[in-house]
């Protein structure tokens, strides 16, 4: 089978288990968590390779990989179903020399899949994560690792000296070369933190997963093993700097910040820009509906929803019904949820399918975000306290 030659292709990272988020998690892998009204985490990164100009986005899937899967399909929403474009998921699978099984870690991810990346014999690779949420230009990245001929390039960018060490820290020179990294320094040097996202020269590359792959005491990760290993042979390794939105979604309470960002005036993340548009799988319902009597401010309410009841400062997925008497307040609901009548949300996450019954309480005004996941239907009546976890196991 013929493959025509890319010059850049993207390998992006979707299978961890995403345990932060823990029932939200539990059926679906993190990157096909809903985002935002209408998207899945994952819009965000390929909606970057496509508005870059990367037209071939391999996906490499582990956890959890049935709805992520379903989702992507042949990459059509993205406009990545085209003669020589492609969006491939990648699951792990049984190689001829045996070095196979479940991804053990990033670089190991990519190392189960050089075969792929060498049908398109890519000048460079650009490696991505699958749970972000912001918008970067790619091919101005590439075009300043070109610029500095280098074999490896890392978007950073400056955070607080107090979270520095929750970070992978760069040091680098005043040409932004990188000298040494520090991972999750107790006592960081710099400020500038590596996004887990990387450009690489593909043979340079490909050199270093198959030596790490040789190294039987290796973690197979790239910020652990791969990025010091090039350090220490001395290549040529620099830092890009990212000044935009960019969100870490892995915890319960960033995927709630998130969300709420959304209603910022302006938004912090201009998802009305026409020039670098979010592209998402449309689930092609009605147009949403909002009924006499209902109050709805300072909120995204998407497309199939109805609303009976009051929402304030919530961001509503597409078929939520949020019934008379229901109030939803600083919330996020997800997918198909329904909010019986006289119930009140308030400061929580409601997950897909999710059934939050008459007269429920669910969460608080103050103290940590409450959660009820995927599928479960609380009985009429419940409460659910601030930071509580539901999920199909959990007792009234």
């Amino acid at each position: 089978m013929y493959f025509q030659k890319k010059r850049v292709i993207a390998m992006l990272l979707a299978g961890g288990q995403g345990s932060r988020l823990k029932v939200l998690t539990e059926k679906t892998a993190k990157p096909a968590v809903p985002f935002g009204g209408k998207y899945r985490i994952i819009d965000f990164p390929l909606s970057n390779c496509v508005n870059s100009g990367i037209d071939t986005v391999g996906i490499l899937t582990q956890y959890q990989p049935l709805e992520l899967n379903e989702y992507i399909g042949n990459g059509q929403p993205w406009n990545l179903n085209k003669t020589h474009s492609c969006a491939q998921v990648l699951p792990p699978y049984e190689r001829h020399d045996k070095k196979s099984g479940w991804y053990k870690g990033t670089a190991n991810a990519i190392y189960q899949n050089i075969d792929f990346v060498d049908r398109f014999n890519p000048d460079y690779v650009v490696i991505l994560s699958g749970d972000h949420i912001y918008k970067m230009d790619y091919a101005a990245m590439v075009a300043y690792h070109e610029k500095h001929k280098a074999s490896c390039t890392i978007a950073v960018r400056n955070v607080p000296l107090a979270e520095a060490s929750r970070f992978g820290i760069l040091n680098t020179n005043p040409d932004n070369t990188i000298y040494e990294f520090e991972e999750k320094p107790a006592k960081p040097k710099s400020t500038n933190a590596s996004m887990g996202i990387y450009c690489f020269n593909w043979q340079v590359l490909r050199d270093a997963l198959i030596a790490d792959e040789e190294n039987p005491s290796s973690a197979n990760d790239f910020g652990k093993n791969i990025i010091p290993a090039m350090l220490n042979d001395k290549q040529v390794m620099v830092a890009y700097n990212f000044e935009g939105y960019w969100k870490d979604v892995g915890t319960i309470e960033s995927l709630w910040e998130a969300n709420m960002d959304l209603l910022s005036v302006p938004m912090p993340i201009d998802l009305h820009d026409k020039k670098w548009r979010i592209y998402a799988k449309n689930p092609g319902l009605a147009p949403h509906y909002i009924a006499k009597g209902a109050v709805v401010s300072d909120s995204l309410v998407t497309e199939g929803s109805e609303v009976y009841g009051s929402v304030q400062h919530s961001v509503i997925f597409a078929g939520v019904t949020i019934e008379e008497g229901a109030s939803v307040i600083d919330s996020v609901v997800m997918p198909y949820a329904v909010i019986k009548r006289g119930a009140v949300v308030r400061r929580a996450i409601v997950a897909e399918n999710a059934v939050i019954g008459a007269g429920c309480m669910v969460g608080e005004e103050t103290g940590n975000i409450a959660v009820v996941g995927q599928g479960v239907t609380l009985p009429a009546g419940v409460s659910v306290t601030a930071g509580q976890q539901v999920d199909e196991n959990t007792k009234f």
